[in-house]
């Protein structure tokens, strides 16, 4: 995985720099045209002169001369612009030592009881959609009206307009390298390079409540009770692979309000129609067959979405927005540990394997767990 990480980076890089270099060519191709199409311009006006001259018959040494001194400062202009070109100013690309950092995880390392101590906050405007995505440097965060993408400071580094209906869910791709965000009729992709949005084909105009993405897959579960599962292969091209229904996903009166991938698996939020009763499950990426199943001492009591956030060696995160608590499950799907937040938890992320952060009723706060 850490190695995979470098790769990533190295062909980032590499990107940019072809990107840039591909840029730079492109200009330096418009300007050399421009200066020739301004060359043959001369050369049109001289040989518009010299059959003026032709039909008139009356060239006298002085047109003569004048032509002449005209035809040798054009063609040393065109020697100039075919020896010299341009004047081409490159700088050396500075890349610290310090752009990677490698530190050792302790299995045991994230301590919930540092959510006390505030790193960063950032205020979110009323009416924003309370979910967030990552690609491993930035958050995806709705601020009305925009989506931003946001740095580690909790600075926007990038921003576009959203236009569309409410935003139910989010992921990030490593695949399509772009994210993939539900909202309540379609499926889209964000590019963050560019922060352009395009709408996902191939869905079958299915109703999505919750996405998550695995090396291959994009799965997506449909906004009903008796929530259905569909699997999308994402290369080469985005196409429908295979669905599970109820029950296997879930009971008729149950509904999926959230999955999140982790190494081949899906962590599933289930909530129940009936009883209003919430659970965590483990399940196969590959079959969905279920490797464990915890229930949650919550009691639902409105639509608000429960939501999971995967943490360091297989554990996982449940926001508790009904007691405000923040849930620690372990990899083998027993409750670790929970602790009250002192807001209401929305919904959480992991970024840089050391940093929480937590979308609540006041904005979004991170924690150096």
């Amino acid at each position: 995985i850490g190695r995979g990480k470098l790769e990533q980076w190295r062909k980032d890089c590499h990107e940019k720099i072809d990107h840039i270099f591909e840029k730079k060519c492109q200009e330096l191709d418009y300007l050399f045209t421009e200066e020739m199409e301004q060359q043959n311009k001369k050369v049109l006006q001289i040989k518009s002169k010299i059959d003026k001259l032709i039909r008139e018959q009356e060239a006298t040494k002085q047109d003569i001369d004048l032509l002449t001194s005209e035809i040798h400062q054009l063609d040393e202009e065109i020697t100039k612009l075919n020896i010299t070109n341009f004047q081409i100013n490159t700088y050396p690309l500075v890349i610290e030592d310090s752009f990677i950092q490698i530190n050792k995880i302790d299995e045991y390392k994230i301590d919930l009881s540092n959510v006390s101590h505030v790193h960063r906050t950032l205020k979110i405007r009323d009416g924003s959609y309370t979910t967030l995505a990552d690609n491993n440097q930035f958050l995806l965060v709705h601020q009305k009206p925009n989506l931003c993408l946001i740095d580690r400071d909790m600075n926007v580094v990038k921003q576009v307009l959203w236009s569309f209906k409410s935003i139910l869910d989010m992921c990030w791709s490593s695949t399509l390298d772009q994210f993939i965000i539900v909202e309540e009729e379609n499926v889209f992709i964000l590019d963050d390079k560019t922060m352009s949005i395009q709408k996902m084909k191939n869905i079958q105009n299915r109703s999505c409540l919750s996405c998550a993405c695995s090396n291959t897959s994009l799965f997506l579960s449909t906004n009903s009770w008796g929530s259905s599962v569909l699997q999308l292969r994402l290369s080469p091209s985005i196409t429908m692979v295979k669905g599970w229904t109820s029950p296997i996903t879930c009971a008729k009166d149950e509904r999926i309000d959230n999955m999140t991938y982790r190494n081949e698996t899906l962590a599933i939020i289930i909530k129940n129609n009936v009883d209003k009763s919430v659970r965590i499950e483990l399940r196969s990426c590959e079959t969905l067959n279920r490797i464990w199943s915890l229930p949650l001492n919550i009691i639902s009591n409105g639509p608000i979405l429960f939501r999971c956030c995967s943490l360091n060696y297989m554990e996982w995160l449940v926001t508790d927005h009904e007691n405000k608590n923040l849930l620690h499950i372990t990899r083998d799907g027993n409750l670790k540990t929970f602790v009250m937040y002192d807001r209401i938890p929305y919904c959480a992320q992991l970024l840089h394997s050391n940093l929480l952060i937590i979308f609540t009723e006041k904005g979004i706060s991170s924690h150096q767990v």
